[in-house]
């Protein structure tokens, strides 16, 4: 008989427009089918369940849902006020007196297994758990606001996200050791689970890809350059604005013919009024990013802040597009400098890396092809998720469990 797994995330999964979306069904699809019957939960924007049902039918045996909160200047103003709270501000914004009570309920059936996804999404439990249960992370979501910190030139700013770096420090660390197993996506987020929170029970899985769907094409000579993610989340929008003023300019004048396009919803406006006549161009959300990567002579992951792994090098390398990275970009994943990615963090180091592949498309195909047998080698999403469902199943027959 199956056994019955509660999956809890804070968001609709679709379309999956960000990292975390496409590393959750990576998980949700690798479970539908095993060894578990799945039921979903989550918000849901109107009719989002009738307009997905396909979808959502290739991830979970059943979903059940609560509204969405809507997008809106309120909720901005509403981020603010939360400012002040106890709570970190993204903690605060996915409280959900609705998604409670529908947790709860779920809760209440005795499933075998909760597995919560995301620290804030805990926010949503009861004060106790009494069935066994795991919470993946995507990032130590503390260093993201401690490098945001560190990158701050406004005062006022930097002391914003000092606040909020000690709630969430707070937060995560009461969070984490809430539950009977933590997995991380990293060896590294996992030895500082360990260390700064003093997490005993925490395994830790790949980043993967799907390399049916994101299939080979080597770089073509254009010199066309790419950068994907969803630019309205702040470590993507901070790193192409450092792209765009301490690095393209000297890219452009070495080879004036380079093109960026900058693919991702929710662009900026400040950004995309800076890029004008200056051979950029955002694209917004797009339903698939494949044809814009495919051929691309380089992507860029331009990184300063942020956390966990990015998909979007696996993504990118999968296709056969050479990636220039920052050491952030790139943390957490076991690819080579120089072999599978130029490394760079100084913005003339960074431009020099761009230029040389756009310079000599030969040495980009050869990075293309080595990347490509990397990421086969060891980095499918179908290899990934089975390695999660193992660490579930193994929780639930480990002498420790509830």
């Amino acid at each position: 008989m199956l056994r019955r797994l509660l999956f809890i995330v804070p968001w609709f999964l679709f379309p999956a427009s960000t990292g975390g979306r496409i590393r959750t069904l990576q998980i949700l699809r690798g479970l539908k089918g095993g060894a578990f019957s799945v039921t979903l939960a989550s918000p849901a924007p109107r009719d989002g369940a009738r307009r997905f049902a396909s979808e959502l039918n290739s991830i979970c045996d059943r979903f059940v849902s609560w509204p969405s909160k809507r997008a809106g200047v309120w909720r901005k103003w509403l981020r603010i006020v939360h400012l002040a709270g106890l709570l970190p501000m993204a903690v605060e914004c996915d409280r959900s007196l609705k998604g409670a009570r529908v947790v709860a309920q779920q809760i209440d059936a005795k499933p075998d297994l909760v597995v919560v996804d995301f620290p804030h999404t805990a926010v949503l439990l009861p004060p106790r758990l009494e069935v066994p249960s795991l919470i993946f992370t995507h990032n130590v979501e503390s260093e993201i606001y401690r490098r945001q910190v560190a990158v701050a030139e406004n005062p006022v700013l930097r002391s914003i996200w000092r606040d909020q770096t000690a709630k969430m420090e707070r937060y995560e660390r009461n969070t984490l050791t809430r539950f009977d197993k933590v997995v991380a996506v990293s060896d590294r987020d996992a030895k500082q689970f360990r260390e700064r929170y003093g997490v005993k029970n925490v395994a830790s899985i790949p980043t993967g890809v799907d390399l049916d769907y994101f299939s080979f094409h080597p770089p073509e000579p254009e010199p066309r350059v790419i950068f994907s993610g969803s630019m309205d989340w702040l470590p993507n929008a901070d790193g192409i604005e450092w792209l765009l003023k301490d690095v393209w300019p000297s890219v452009t004048k070495k080879v004036p013919q380079a093109s960026l396009t900058v693919i991702g919803r929710d662009p900026p406006p400040h950004l995309v009024r800076a890029a004008e006549g200056r051979s950029v161009r955002f694209t917004g959300f797009v339903d698939d990013i494949r044809p814009h990567i495919r051929g691309a002579a380089a992507s860029v992951i331009p990184l300063r802040i942020g956390g966990g792994t990015r998909i979007k090098a696996y993504e990118a390398m999968a296709q056969g597009c050479p990636i220039v990275s920052t050491t952030i970009g790139m943390e957490g994943l076991p690819a080579e400098p120089g072999h599978h990615y130029l490394l760079a963090d100084r913005p003339e180091e960074f431009a020099d890396a761009l230029v040389t592949l756009l310079a000599e498309p030969a040495r980009g195909a050869r990075m293309a092809a080595d990347a490509r047998n990397f990421v086969e080698a060891s980095f499918s999403s179908a290899r990934v998720a089975a390695e999660f469902e193992r660490i579930c199943l193994g929780l639930l027959d480990s002498p420790v469990s509830v």
